[in-house]
């Protein structure tokens, strides 16, 4: 295991995720306790000193079953990170509520990181109203020693983190987003770790495999990363592009068996970064996998649009909707648009489409996502 430092501390770049704990049943709370104990010792063994629970991951359970599993070693043998569930409005006014029963299902005294969870289009105002008081109380437990280090997590577009930031910059130590080789374009995840550059936010990474969808490709793609790195896995290589990018500082795995987790732990011996051939091979298949609408953000199209529509933002949404079958964040991205903004405004007078270099379809391709994403 190698490790980057951060305010003194020697981080595992190697997180263990909470999310995807290993199960013994069909529901999302049957986590199989015993397995986790095996692979927490095995990542402790293997150097990880980093680990990741929320309120919310497997219904409410993860924090329990961690709090258990790590309560049986050394409290300065690890890092604990959780999170205040703001994603979930009606929490927003139950931070004083939650924080000590974080806490208490634990089983620890304090939290060595501490975020404000999901930050997106769905509860971007929210999070910023100061009536909640959410980071005031948490400033209040990092005086108190409860929280060591605050940070955030996001979801939402590149604007909704710009919001964010402007008002919770200055509090804030890391940033986690979701950041992938996919992702890199797809989301603009390039823009997302160039923001946090700018506010001198160390990297922490969720979704590095985007969920196990990159750990298997096309037969094809699978063949051109072997010919370049015969002994490299196909899941490894989404760890090698991040392992690239010196602003990263820990990546998460949500890692469901002890398979993966020796996996994993055999590609972090080492960090074995990508050259500049191996990466833009990568995105190269990135492109392929997510081809779609071929636009590529001239902004031509939005000086013709009478309804002033951000057609190149709706564009990549909807690429990604089509990639992802949909999925939950694209549609929150939509609905928290004003409904004058939203693909279903289009006036379908092609106006834009008269100068779009790309020759796209823009009023076809807005009533099909208007239509898909109609209930």
């Amino acid at each position: 295991m190698f490790y980057h430092s951060f305010h003194g501390l020697k981080l595992s770049a190697l997180g263990f995720g909470g999310s995807r704990l290993p199960r013994n049943g069909p529901s999302d709370r049957d986590v199989d306790e015993a397995e986790t104990v095996r692979m927490a010792d095995c990542a402790l063994d293997g150097g990880i000193n980093y680990f990741d629970t929320a309120w919310g991951y497997h219904g409410g359970c993860s924090e329990s079953v961690l709090g258990r599993v790590l309560k049986r070693y050394s409290r300065d043998s690890f890092y604990l990170a959780d999170k205040f569930p703001g994603y979930d409005l009606p929490n927003m006014s139950r931070v004083r509520e939650i924080f000590p029963e974080q806490l208490r299902r634990c089983q620890v005294d304090y939290f060595d990181f501490y975020l404000i969870h999901n930050v997106c289009e769905a509860d971007i105002d929210t999070y910023l109203d100061p009536q909640y008081g959410i980071l005031d109380y948490l400033l209040e437990q990092k005086r108190l020693g409860r929280i060591r280090h605050l940070g955030f997590s996001a979801h939402g577009a590149l604007p909704v983190m710009e919001r964010f930031l402007e008002v919770y910059g200055p509090h804030m130590e890391f940033g986690q987003i979701q950041l992938n080789w996919l992702d890199w374009e797809l989301q603009d995840a390039r823009g997302k770790v160039a923001l946090l550059e700018r506010y001198h936010l160390p990297v922490w990474v969720m979704e590095p495999v985007r969920g196990g969808r990159l750990a298997r490709l096309a037969p094809e793609d699978e063949a051109e990363l072997r010919r370049l790195r015969p002994d490299e896995s196909i899941p490894a290589w989404s760890f090698r592009f991040l392992q690239s990018l010196p602003q990263v500082a820990v990546i998460l795995s949500g890692m469901s068996s002890l398979e993966q987790l020796q996996d994993n732990l055999r590609t972090f011996r080492a960090a074995r970064p990508l050259s500049a051939g191996e990466e833009e091979t990568l995105l190269s298949i990135a492109r392929r996998m997510t081809a779609g609408v071929p636009c590529t953000a001239c902004r031509y199209c939005t000086s013709h649009c009478p309804r002033e529509l951000d057609i190149p933002a709706l564009l990549m949404l909807y690429n990604d909707y089509i990639f992802s079958n949909g999925g939950l964040l694209v549609p929150r991205a939509v609905q928290s648009l004003p409904p004058e903004k939203r693909p279903s405004a289009c006036a379908a007078c092609r106006s834009c489409e008269q100068i779009c270099p790309q020759q796209i379809q823009i009023a076809d391709v807005l009533a099909d996502f208007a239509g898909k994403l109609a209930p």
